[in-house]
């Protein structure tokens, strides 16, 4: 447990170039961190798995910074946005921005699950396998990536590539969600009740043991960034009891919840991949206007599972009950 005296002693910011979220008391974290700094000074493609608002960008920045292209340039692109016809593509030039993949220290592709078929193809031509970087690239592009928690449902649902997923996963890191990592929570919000109170020329909120206990006792469904939105308000507020109403806390429901998600751990995988199986399908479909064969091909099933499926999870929709079968 972190006593006040101890979070008194410790220097928030810990490194000018990296933030102070990266760093933890925890011994997973330590672990965490002790891999990180041996990959980044490896070329090999790092898969970044965390829930939303985790920090995985930050990692992925914190593995360029500790790279030996560190002072080259950092290019992020959003598996939402990704143009399949442009992006990081064109034999190794980026059509945005005219830069030739030489000028490229580092890839970073958030949130790959999203990327479509179309995309999920082009990427695959272009990501240099092996021995084969100066082929496709003139100089070895060091390729990081991030993906949702869900991601191998996908793999496995064939809505992503299987082996573009191994391309991509030449080492995974799994960043563990803020609950996971409560003696971190009070040097986080020193961290960003400092940062804010500087953005915002005021002075920072002051902790005290019962507000600590509070945070740490508080499920943080958003993670890192639902932490740094609550010191945000705490500092534009003037205090923290007022952010803290703001999050409805509530600590005997918190910790009860804690419990039952904690007994139905099993049940609730369960029900997360039926439902991440359903919103693939439900997506394919939509992106097909409802033509069932062409949605199985997206899918990469066959046709009969797809019929068995959308009659298993209910796949129904009023405007398309008359769902095309034509290829």
């Amino acid at each position: 447990m972190v006593t006040m005296e101890r979070l008194q002693n410790i220097d928030v910011l810990q490194s000018p170039r990296a933030p102070a979220f990266l760093f933890g008391f925890g011994s997973g974290m330590q672990t965490l961190n002790d891999i990180v700094s041996e990959i980044a000074r490896t070329d090999i493609p790092v898969l970044i798995v965390g829930e939303t608002g985790s920090g995985k960008d930050a990692y992925a920045r914190q593995i360029h910074r500790l790279s030996s292209r560190s002072e080259l340039p950092f290019r992020k692109f959003s598996g939402t946005s990704l143009d399949p016809a442009t992006g990081p593509y064109q034999g190794g030039h980026c059509s945005s921005n005219g830069l030739a993949a030489e000028a490229w220290g580092t890839v970073y592709l958030d949130n790959v699950q999203d990327l479509d078929p179309s995309a999920q193809r082009n990427l695959l031509a272009w990501l240099p396998d092996g021995d084969d970087y100066d082929a496709k690239s003139g100089q070895m592009v060091r390729i990081t990536s991030s993906a949702s928690m869900n991601f191998e449902s996908h793999v496995e649902l064939g809505a992503f590539r299987r082996e573009l997923y191994f391309r991509l996963n030449g080492a995974c890191l799994r960043i563990p969600p803020l609950r996971e990592r409560i003696e971190d929570i009070p040097i986080f919000v020193e961290h960003f009740l400092a940062k804010h109170s500087t953005i915002l020329k005021r002075v920072p909120p002051r902790l005290d043991k019962k507000t600590i206990q509070a945070l740490t006792a508080y499920p943080w469904p958003g993670n890192i960034r639902e932490l740094e939105n609550f010191a945000r308000k705490a500092v534009l507020f003037g205090g923290i009891q007022p952010a803290l109403e703001e999050l409805q806390f509530s600590g005997t429901e918190s910790a009860n919840k804690g419990v039952t998600q904690v007994s139905s751990l099993k049940s609730a995988a369960r029900a997360a991949s039926k439902n991440t199986e359903r919103q693939l399908i439900l997506q394919a479909l939509q992106r097909t206007h409802w033509n069932r064969k062409k949605a199985a091909r997206d899918l990469q099933i066959s046709y009969k599972s797809l019929l068995y499926k959308i009659k298993q999870i209910a796949v129904t929709d009023g405007k398309h009950e008359d769902m095309r079968e034509d290829s």
